[in-house]
C-alpha cells in the first residue's frame, strides 16, 4: 500500500467528499466505453446530508483507472425528479487515484425528511438515475419507517435476484449487515464461480466488489434507497477477529497489512463519510480504526444504532487444536468462555453504546434498533443437558452480551430490536435478560436474517433445535431472501420475503412468514 502523509488526506477528506467549485481535470477525449458499470448508490443519511456514491472503471470491468490519469473531477447532479427539472444542483467532485477513483459526494444543505433524484456524468458518459432520501428531522414526529434488511451474498452460491423484488418494496432505507463479498476462491457445487481466486491484496479486493456489484438486480437497489451499511467476517477474512487472522486463503500474508487493504477496499465501494478513515489511508496501513459504527435518528419513531462486531473483538476461545477462526464447543470444557473481561464489540463501542441506550432513556423514541451482525440469543445445539455452542457469534462472548442486556435495563432501554445475519437462517425471537435462563425477562425482540445466497444447512434437525432454545418462535434454514420491517407509532409488523431458488437468475418471491410486536410489549407473536 502507498503511504500518504497526513496532510494529503486532510486535503483528500475535504476535497474528495464536498462539491468542488473547480474542475481539476475531466476526460476530454469521447469515452468508448461506460465509466459508472457499477452503478450509483447513496447511504450515510441523517436528516440534512447524504453521501452519494460511484467509481470510475476502467474499459473491460475490471482493474482500476490508469494511476497516471490521477485524480479527476466527475460532475453530479440532484433534483427533486426524475427528469431534473425541479430545483435542479449540479457540481462537481473529485474521484481520487488512490482510492480507485471512487466518489463520496457528501452533500449537505438539504431538506429533511425528502426524495430526491441524481446522477453523474464523466466526458460524454453518464451514469444510471438514482434515487435518495434524508431522514426526518430528529424531533419530527413520524408515522412510519419502512425498511429491509439483508447479508451474506456469496457469489458461487446463487445469483442475487432477491434484490430484484427488494426494489418493489417501497423501502426508506436498506440496512446491510455483513458479507457484501467473499474472499474465497470457489466453492464446492458452485451455481457460478468468481474471478481471481482467493481474495488477499488490494487489487483482489477491488475485483470481487466489482464483480459483486456487477450484478444488475444489486445496483437497481442501491438505486432504490440509502443503504445502512456494517461488515462481517468474509470482506477480509472468514471468522478473523481484530488483528487476528481467520481461517481461509494464504495464511503466510501479513494479515494486519491484508485487513488495512480489505478495509481501504470496502470504503471504496460503499457510500460511507470520509470521517470512517479516522486516519487517513496511512494509519489504516498500520491497524487504526476504521469507524464504521455509528447511530442514526429516524424523528421521534426510532434510532437506529448499526455495530461492528469484527473490528475489535477478541479472538475466539477453545477452538480444536487452538487453530484460528471458530467452532463448535462444549462450554464447560471451556475455562475463557465466561472470562467477564472479554469483548466482542470491543471497550469504546460499548461505552459509546451504553451512553447511547442513556441518551434514549431521556429522547423518548418509540424503538431501538439495533443492526448487527449476526445471531444475539442463545443457540443450543445439543439436546438435553449441557450446551454445544457456536464461538463466533454472541454464544461465544457471554460476558459482553450480558453486559448489553444489563445495559438495556440499567437504562430502561425502550422496545430493543435487534436485527442480524451471518448464520445463514431466519431466526426470530426474544431477547432475554439473561441469554441462558429461559425463565428470565423478555427485553426485546430479535430478527436475523436468512441472507442473500449463502448456503445454510436445511431444515432436518429445526424442530429439535426449537424445542432446545424456546426464546425462539421460529427459524427456517432453507430458503434465502430478505427481510421487510415496517415501524409505527403503535407496533412493527416484519415479513420474511423468500425466493424460491437462487440457483436461477430470475425468481418468484414471497412471505414464508409475517410478525408482530406491540409497542410496549416484548413479546413477538407470528401472524396467520
Amino acid at each position: 500500500m502507498n503511504s500518504y502523509s497526513r496532510r494529503d488526506w486532510l486535503r483528500w477528506s475535504v476535497a474528495a467528499a464536498a462539491p468542488l467549485t473547480y474542475a481539476v481535470s475531466s476526460a476530454q477525449a469521447p469515452l468508448k466505453h461506460n465509466p459508472f458499470s457499477l452503478g450509483v448508490a447513496s447511504g450515510s443519511p441523517n436528516h440534512h446530508s447524504v453521501v452519494l456514491w460511484t467509481r470510475l472503471m476502467p474499459e473491460g470491468g475490471s482493474g482500476t483507472l490508469p494511476l497516471a490519469l490521477g485524480d479527476v473531477s466527475v460532475t453530479w447532479e440532484v433534483a427533486d425528479d426524475e427528469h431534473f427539472k425541479l430545483n435542479r444542483r449540479t457540481g462537481q467532485v473529485m474521484a481520487l487515484a488512490a482510492l480507485a477513483h471512487s466518489v463520496h459526494l457528501e452533500l449537505e444543505g438539504l431538506q429533511s425528511d425528502r426524495w430526491y433524484f441524481y446522477r453523474f456524468q464523466f466526458g460524454n458518459a453518464q451514469s444510471a438515475i438514482g434515487r435518495t432520501r434524508t431522514l426526518p428531522h430528529p424531533e419530527a414526529m413520524v408515522q412510519k419507517l419502512r425498511v429491509a434488511y439483508a447479508s451474506c451474498q456469496r457469489w458461487e452460491h446463487g445469483y442475487f435476484s432477491a434484490y430484484e423484488h427488494m426494489a418493489q418494496e417501497n423501502l426508506d432505507i436498506v440496512l446491510f449487515l455483513g458479507d457484501y463479498i467473499y474472499e474465497y476462491a470457489a466453492a464446492a457445487n458452485s451455481v457460478r464461480l468468481p474471478t481471481g481466486g482467493w481474495v488477499t491484496s488490494l487489487s483482489d479486493y477491488r475485483n470481487r466488489y466489482a464483480l459483486h456489484k456487477s450484478e444488475k438486480s444489486l445496483q437497481a437497489m442501491h438505486a432504490q434507497c440509502p443503504w445502512l451499511v456494517t461488515w462481517d467476517d468474509h470482506e477480509v477474512s472468514n471468522d478473523y477477529a481484530g488483528l487476528v487472522r481467520g481461517f481461509s486463503g494464504n495464511i503466510t500474508i501479513d494479515f494486519e497489512a491484508q485487513r488495512a487493504q480489505a478495509y481501504q477496499a470496502f470504503y471504496e465501494h460503499m457510500p460511507l463519510r470520509a470521517s470512517a478513515l479516522t486516519r487517513s489511508l496511512e494509519g489504516l496501513a498500520r491497524g487504526a480504526e476504521m469507524r464504521i459504527y455509528g447511530q442514526v435518528t429516524y424523528g421521534k419513531l426510532a434510532n437506529i444504532y448499526l455495530l461492528d462486531d469484527r473490528q475489535y473483538r477478541d479472538r475466539q476461545v477453545c477452538n480444536k487444536g487452538l487453530g484460528f477462526g471458530s467452532g463448535w464447543v462444549d462450554p464447560a470444557q471451556c475455562e475463557e468462555w465466561l472470562n467477564p473481561q472479554r469483548t466482542l464489540l470491543g471497550s469504546s463501542q460499548e461505552q459509546w453504546l451504553h451512553q447511547s441506550f442513556a441518551n434514549a432513556r431521556n429522547d423518548q423514541r418509540v424503538w431501538n434498533v439495533l443492526a448487527q451482525q449476526t445471531l444475539f440469543g442463545r443457540r443450543d445445539y445439543r439436546q438435553g443437558a449441557g450446551q454445544y455452542l457456536w464461538n463466533d457469534g454472541w454464544d461465544g462472548y457471554a460476558a459482553a452480551r450480558l453486559r448489553m442486556t444489563q445495559s438495556m435495563q440499567n437504562n430502561a432501554l425502550k422496545n430493543p430490536v435487534l436485527i442480524g445475519g451471518d448464520v445463514h437462517e431466519n431466526w426470530v425471537g426474544h431477547v432475554m435478560a439473561d441469554a441462558n435462563k429461559d425463565d428470565s425477562a423478555k427485553l426485546g425482540v430479535e430478527f436475523c436474517g436468512a441472507g442473500i445466497t449463502a448456503r445454510s444447512a436445511g431444515n432436518a434437525k429445526l424442530a429439535e433445535r426449537l424445542a432446545e432454545n424456546p426464546h425462539f418462535i421460529f427459524a427456517d434454514s432453507e430458503r434465502k431472501g430478505y427481510g421487510v420491517v415496517e415501524f409505527t407509532p403503535n407496533q412493527i409488523q416484519t415479513e420474511l420475503r423468500v425466493v424460491d431458488d437462487v440457483r436461477q437468475p430470475q425468481t418468484k418471491i414471497e412471505t414464508l412468514a409475517k410478525f408482530e410486536v406491540e409497542a410496549g410489549v416484548p413479546q413477538v407473536h407470528r401472524k396467520a
